[in-house]
């Protein structure tokens, strides 16, 4: 199951029970061991009868992110673990499956909002759902620390890599 105290692994839950999308809550308590490696386990399984299914790992990010001069907004950042446990699994499910990031957005401040396709209240929370193909992010990564060993890319390849997660799930 998932992580029951990390909001925003059940708000992204709830996004797809309120639009009737089959999925499965993947234990993360353990790692998975393989013959020569132990795994990151994704976040969800997401079924889907008219395109791939989806590897889901969420990535909780705050909106904005840092303080007005920063102009850190768009946090997209992940593990060298994540993207290599999820390659993983991409593999071993094969074809028909195909693994993405879902970067999930808690809008902290209300003036932002506006700024999403989509915003979905959860608990007295906004949040919106991004998803970006684990392919196309690890050819656009670059390493944000190397003591941390975590990977982002730009805010430019960002904006043109994310989708609504709407657009990779069965739903209107």
């Amino acid at each position: 199951m998932a992580i029951r105290s990390n909001h925003y692994d059940l708000a992204f839950e709830e996004y797809l029970r309120k639009d009737r999308v089959p999925y499965v809550v993947v234990d993360e308590k353990r790692r998975s061991l393989l013959k020569h490696e132990s795994l990151k386990s994704m976040d969800f399984i997401v079924y889907s009868a008219a395109r791939e299914n989806l590897l889901v790992d969420v990535k909780g990010r705050r909106f904005p992110s840092g303080n007005s001069r920063s102009g850190r907004k768009w946090e997209n950042w992940a593990t060298q673990d994540d993207l290599r446990s999820l390659k993983t699994w991409e593999t071993i499910f094969g074809h028909g499956f195909r693994a993405i990031l879902v970067f999930a957005y808690e809008v902290v401040d209300p003036r932002f909002v506006s700024l999403f396709e989509e915003a979905f209240e959860f608990r007295q929370r906004i949040y919106s759902f991004f998803g970006v193909g684990l392919g196309d992010y690890a050819q656009r990564m670059k390493v944000r620390s190397a003591s941390w060993e975590t990977v982002s890319i730009s805010s430019r390849a960002f904006r043109e890599l994310r989708q609504p997660i709407r657009r990779f799930l069965d739903v209107t």
